[in-house]
C-alpha cells in the first residue's frame, strides 16, 4: 500500500535562534525566497505524500496559515508578480490537518499524538526544521519508502555521515555487525541518543527523515522520559529492536545535502546555498559575496 501520510513535528521551541523566534516558528524562518518548512512539505509532496499533520505548539499559528489558500492575495498580484510562488496544493490534492502538543515533551510524544491520524497505514515522519535537497530522482525518502515496503520494516531511519565530534547533537545508529561498510542500506542493531563521542559506535547520524509502521505507537508507550526528560524517538525505536522488531536505515547520498536550520551557523549556510541557487538573483547575490570577500 502506498505511503501517503507524513507527520512533521513543528513545535519546537527554537531558543538556540532566539531573538529571531521569540515570535514566529523557526520553520518559517525564510532561507532564500521559501520559508524552511515549505521546503520539507515540496521534498516530501515530489515523493509521492499528499496528507500531512502538522504537529505545532504555541505561537506556531504562522504555519497553518502559509498552507491556507489566500485569494485576496492571488488577486492583488500584477505584472512580473503573478504567483504566490508555491506548489498549487489543491490542485494536487494535498491535504492539510493541524493538532496542538500542548507542553514541549519530546518528539515522540509529538509523533503520538498522530495515531488517529495514521491509523493502521505507515507513515513518514519529517522534522519540519530540516531540509533534505536531492539533485537526482528517487530522493531519500522515496527510497526509505521503498526499502521499508520490501523488506516489511517497522521503522526505516534516513542517515548521514557526521564529523566524529558532532556525534554529541544527533541520535546514532550502530549496524548490525557492529560498524558502517558502507552499504546504501542496512539494518541497525542499536541506536544511541546524542552519544558521547568516546561512546558513539558510529559517525552514522540520523537525518530527520523516518518511515514507521503503526507499531511505533505501542513502542513510545513504553518507554519513559530520557535525556532531558523528554520522550525521545530514538528510545522508541530502540525499544522496537529489543522486540525483535525489524529496523533499518537509508544512507542519504552524495548529492544529497541536509540543512539542519538548528543553529545561527547552520541557517546562514542554508540560506547562503539556497539564495546562491535562485534562478533570478542567485548570480548578483554571488557576485555580492565575491565583492564582500574581497574587501
Amino acid at each position: 500500500m502506498a505511503v501517503t501520510k507524513a507527520v512533521l513535528p513543528v513545535a519546537g521551541l527554537g531558543t538556540r535562534l532566539l531573538p529571531a523566534t521569540k515570535s514566529q516558528p523557526k520553520e518559517m524562518l525564510p532561507v532564500g525566497s521559501k520559508p524552511v518548512v515549505q521546503y520539507v512539505v515540496e521534498e516530501l509532496i515530489e515523493q509521492g505524500i499528499n496528507k500531512f499533520l502538522f504537529v505545532t505548539g504555541r505561537k506556531k499559528r504562522s504555519i497553518e496559515d502559509h498552507f491556507d489558500d489566500d485569494p485576496e492575495l492571488e488577486a492583488r498580484l500584477t505584472g512580473k508578480q503573478t504567483s504566490i510562488g508555491e506548489m498549487d496544493y489543491e490542485a494536487l490534492g494535498v491535504d492539510f490537518f493541524y493538532v496542538r502538543q500542548r507542553r514541549p515533551k519530546g518528539n515522540a510524544d509529538a509523533v503520538r499524538l498522530a495515531a488517529e491520524f495514521v491509523g493502521s497505514d505507515s507513515f513518514v515522519v519529517a522534522f519540519g526544521d530540516t531540509i533534505v535537497h536531492s539533485e537526482r530522482e528517487p530522493g531519500v525518502v522515496a527510497r526509505m519508502v521503498e526499502s521499508h515496503e520490501r523488506n516489511a520494516s517497522s521503522a526505516t531511519i534516513g542517515v548521514w555521515g557526521v564529523a566524529r565530534e558532532d556525534v554529541v547533537k544527533y541520535g546514532i545508529v550502530q549496524p548490525e555487525g557492529g560498524r558502517d561498510t558502507g552499504e546504501a542500506e542496512f539494518a541497525i542493531e542499536d541506536i544511541i541518543e546524542k552519544p558521547a563521542v568516546e561512546e558513539a559506535p558510529t559517525r552514522l547520524a540520523v537525518a530527520a527523515r523516518y518511515v514507521f509502521t503503526s507499531s511505533i505507537f505501542d513502542a513510545i508507550a513504553q518507554i519513559e522520559p530520557g535525556l532531558g526528560g523528554e520522550l525521545w524517538l530514538t528510545d522508541a525505536i530502540r525499544h522496537q529492536i529489543r522486540q525483535k522488531e525489524t529496523v533499518r536505515c537509508v544512507r542519504l547520498i552524495e548529492q544529497e545535502g541536509r540543512y539542519d536550520i538548528g543553529t545561527p551557523l547552520t541557517y546562514y549556510k542554508a540560506f547562503a546555498d539556497f539564495a546562491l541557487a535562485d534562478a533570478e538573483h542567485g548570480e548578483a547575490f554571488r557576485h555580492y559575496l565575491n565583492h564582500k570577500l574581497a574587501e
